[in-house]
């Protein structure tokens, strides 16, 4: 159900009519519902349910919220974290597997990184997991450092 979910999720967010389905009030229940059948075709009954009651309850526009809380609440019964490391260059294979050892030796938890590159970052790295960022670029020192400096004058 968790994989199907997450392909319903990507189907909202590339059909922008099916999303409107979803949030517009305005839309008789039924029409809904019986769209979401047509929708999930032979999906898993567990799944066609769960959406159904979301459809019934009003809550069908805030599916991608609930599936992001959905696999957060995965992720942590998994003891896995997903990271994001932005980096000014690209990262090695090495220097990205050396830095995700260092996360799951501090956290304790399985780490899933992706990378992402931005050179205004001049150097160093931006770690994003959830709603906690390290910024431990150069752009970011310089950030400080210029804040630190206004402050004190």
């Amino acid at each position: 159900m968790r994989e199907e979910l997450g392909d319903f999720v990507a189907a909202i967010e590339e059909v922008p009519e099916l999303r409107e389905l979803l949030r517009n009030p305005q839309v008789d229940p039924r029409a809904r519902a019986a769209a979401l059948d047509d929708v999930l075709g032979d999906a898993d009954e567990l799944l066609r349910n769960f959406l159904r009651l979301l459809s019934a309850k009003g809550r069908s526009g805030q599916i991608e919220e609930i599936h992001e809380e959905f696999e957060r609440l995965a992720a942590a019964e998994e003891r896995r974290l997903e990271v994001e490391l932005t980096t000014a260059h690209l990262l090695s294979d090495e220097d990205e597997r050396h830095i995700v050892e260092q996360i799951e030796r501090a956290s304790g938890l399985k780490v899933e990184a992706t990378r992402n590159v931005d050179p205004d970052l001049i150097g160093g790295v931006v770690l994003q997991a959830g709603s906690l960022r390290v910024d431990a670029s150069v752009r970011g020192r310089l950030e400080r450092l210029r804040h630190e400096l206004v402050t004190r004058s």
